[in-house]
């Protein structure tokens, strides 16, 4: 990998402290934050935007302008994740009792410690984005790509373009309306999802300081659907 080798960290572990399970206490919530409900597997069930809480329970609508939510079974254990004020993952467990297209309620909700193999928090997007070789700064022979999730540490990126492991590359990234994004990243994953369609592992260069703010902040105001956390001009700078 040569020069490019020494801006790319990997781990597999959290730098953040765990959630302490004992209190008994979930994280700080608002009500419109977009939260992730999975398996205990982790196979992704829906996400929702929530709508109510209390101390053991939470409803979740369908986002404004979504598609209607995948319908659970009655009794059905599921984890719930979501990215607190401080900007740390929080992993909550719950029980389905009730589950329509419209709305997903969850009773006995608790916290769930975070798992030792999960990297940085992960937001489902699906947009646009374009990658193209690192010497290429202009885009002037951009692949147009599909982002699936993004987190502080890489995106995964959906494809018909075919590249190897360990394959460097740029990503512009547009999300809503913040200003656009660039990272120089590597491909440490591939996967064939489809016949002629594949799935990369983008993992992001070390990034500077000021670009980890702006991306986290980002991250965080979109999943917490809370814009005056944060303050931002008109233009989408910080």
């Amino acid at each position: 990998m040569g020069f490019f080798s020494s801006l790319f960290g990997r781990s597999d572990d959290y730098d953040e402290e765990e959630l302490n399970e004992e209190t008994g206490e979930l994280p700080k919530l608002h009500s419109g934050m977009t939260l992730d409900v999975e398996t205990p597997d982790g196979e992704p069930v829906l996400t929702g935007r929530l709508t109510e809480f209390g101390p053991s329970s939470l409803t979740l609508e369908r986002l404004p302008g979504g598609l209607s939510l995948s319908v659970r079974e009655m009794g059905t254990s599921v984890v719930v994740r979501g990215l607190d004020e401080g900007m740390t993952p929080f992993y909550l467990r719950g029980t389905v009792q009730e589950s329509t297209r419209l709305v997903c309620r969850l009773k006995d909700v608790k916290v769930k410690p975070i798992p030792e193999h999960r990297q940085d928090f992960r937001l489902r997007m699906r947009v646009p984005v374009t990658m193209c070789y690192p010497k290429d700064t202009g885009f002037t022979h951009p692949e147009e790509c599909a982002l699936v999730d993004i987190s502080s540490g890489g995106a995964c990126i959906e494809s018909e373009y075919l590249h190897a492991v360990d394959e460097v590359l740029r990503l512009r990234v547009k999300l809503e309306d913040y200003a656009p994004m660039e990272f120089v990243g590597e491909i440490i994953r591939v996967e064939e999802y489809q016949p002629g369609k594949f799935r990369y592992g983008f993992l992001f260069a070390q990034l500077k300081e000021k670009e980890l703010t702006e991306l986290t902040r980002t991250l965080y105001n979109l999943q917490a659907g809370n814009r005056s956390v944060w303050v931002r001009s008109s233009e989408g700078h910080w």
